[in-house]
């Protein structure tokens, strides 16, 4: 279960850099920083259970992998980031190293 927690904590980190960028437009400047705050918090109550049966540093590189790969492509679709091949390659180097720590735990 704690695997779950920690798979679920990394997809909700995904929701508070949408949130500040949310808030970067003076229109929807308030419900971004309350994304950004309400993400922030879940998916730091989710890390918090996952850390209960899974070590400090595992967790946490797994938390912002997922977290970092999630955001690069939300800003891809969704904000037009810019793309390369050193950046899809960057990524999957960071989804390879998550995918080694859940193997060698």
């Amino acid at each position: 279960m704690a695997w779950i927690y920690l798979i679920l904590a990394g997809l909700l980190e995904i929701g508070w850099p949408v949130g500040l960028k949310m808030a970067q437009n003076d229109k929807t400047q308030i419900l971004g920083i309350s994304i950004a705050i309400i993400f922030m918090g879940c998916s730091g109550f989710f890390l918090w259970l996952a850390q209960k049966q899974i070590p400090i540093g595992t967790s946490y590189a797994v938390w912002t992998g997922i977290g970092s790969a999630g955001t690069f492509l939300v800003g891809i679709v969704f904000y037009q980031d810019p793309t390369s091949l050193g950046r899809y390659l960057g990524i999957v180097l960071i989804i390879s190293g998550v995918a080694t720590l859940k193997l060698s735990h």
